[in-house]
């Protein structure tokens, strides 16, 4: 069996995906981080309904570091496990005033010393607004790669490593949410649609025959 191409695989993925977004909704870092503690587990189309109504009333790190946790929760409480997220990101905020002078750090050591927030987390902030080359392995990334054959973990950061290795450098970004749409559009958990399927030919999967 030749080896995966992720080269390859990367200029037809962004061949069909040729400008990749970020699907939640945000206008600043710390509009980001937020809305990306809250997507976990919970749909991007349901945390920006939630966050339409959140970012008009909480605009600092101040704003939320003095929020009321029950009313907090309450506003939260669509996202799913709205008790542990709203702690999170209450206490994320005051470790931004407390430590990084009101300001959503922007290096990945720094990042990942605020409650509630992983390397995914801090990817997808670095990609999002401070212009970083960043792989953020969420679901879809760690599905999608696997039966590609560029990865070959089901841990996230080991993904995240190999990834990193294989792709050019300038492209990770652009890649990473170029698999995130692939993965909700095409290559899904259940039901992928191999049959039209860009990367057919190069996927590795041993199943994809079975789904065309």
């Amino acid at each position: 069996m030749k080896m995966a191409d992720a080269g390859k695989i990367a200029g037809l993925l962004l061949k069909k995906y040729p400008a990749p977004g970020i699907a939640l909704n945000f206008s600043n870092p710390l509009d980001l981080l937020v809305a990306t503690i809250l997507s976990a587990q919970c749909t991007d189309v349901r945390v920006n309904e939630i966050t339409k109504t959140l970012f008009k009333k909480y605009k600092t790190a101040a704003d939320y570091a003095k929020a009321d946790l029950k009313i907090f929760e309450q506003a939260i409480k669509p996202a799913g496990f709205y008790k542990n997220k709203a702690k999170m990101i209450i206490e994320c905020c005051k470790k931004i005033i407390k430590d990084f002078n009101r300001q959503v750090p922007s290096t990945m050591e720094e990042l990942i010393t605020l409650p509630g927030v992983g390397r995914k987390t801090a990817n997808v902030v670095l990609g999002g607004v401070f212009g970083r080359q960043t792989i953020a392995v969420d679901t879809h990334v760690l599905r999608v790669s696997n039966r590609l054959g560029i990865a070959h973990s089901d841990n996230p950061d080991r993904v995240e490593e190999e990834l990193v290795k294989q792709l050019p450098h300038d492209k990770l970004t652009a890649f990473n949410l170029a698999m995130i749409l692939h993965g909700r559009q095409t290559c899904k958990a259940r039901k992928p649609a191999c049959g039209v399927f860009v990367l057919y030919e190069e996927c590795e999967w041993t199943e994809k025959w079975k789904k065309k």
